[in-house]
């Protein structure tokens, strides 16, 4: 496993996740201001194909995507080099991508830009291990490629993300 980056690429689930369940703007506004900055900052960023999966669906959390200044990476022949690459270490790893639910495009991507930047993966996702599973998941391919991941809550505590709640007036 790969040591701690300086910069990390967000899985999409990070963001809709956040958005909809735990730190909902309505009651964590400050989450996504941190995110924002960080995005300023140059420590977080999403590939192209992350950005494409929410926007796709016209919501409050696309509209705050497209306003936001987090890096969207583009692709290029040196990530198409990697997802190459990501494929040819291990045929089971075309099975991140969920064809039959148009799911889970940009997982492979993820992967490709974090291989490229040397970044970490940033991602809601556990890791399959059960032995008769045809299912692979982010944190499987990210190990079997040195890829170093973590989930949002571990990015928060490394990051030394510290929220200040306050009751509304």
């Amino acid at each position: 496993m790969s040591t701690k980056a300086e910069i990390y690429c967000l899985d999409a689930n990070v963001l809709i996740q956040a958005w909809q369940k735990y730190y909902s703007p309505k009651f964590c506004p400050d989450y996504w201001k941190i995110l924002n900055d960080l995005g300023i900052q140059k420590k977080i960023f999403i590939s192209e194909m992350v950005y494409k999966e929410i926007i796709r669906t016209e919501d409050d959390l696309s509209k705050w995507i497209k306003k936001s200044d987090i890096p969207i990476r583009k692709i290029d022949e040196p990530v198409t080099k990697c997802l190459q690459a990501i494929y040819s270490k291990n045929p089971l790893h075309k099975n991140l991508v969920d064809n039959t639910k148009a799911r889970s495009l940009a997982d492979p991507w993820v992967i490709a830009h974090a291989i490229n930047e040397k970044a970490t993966v940033v991602t809601k996702e556990e890791k399959v291990t059960a032995l008769n599973s045809n299912k692979i998941k982010i944190p499987n391919v990210c190990e079997n490629m040195a890829v170093r991941w973590i989930n949002d809550f571990e990015l928060i505590a490394e990051l030394g993300i510290y929220f200040n709640c306050n009751q509304k007036q």
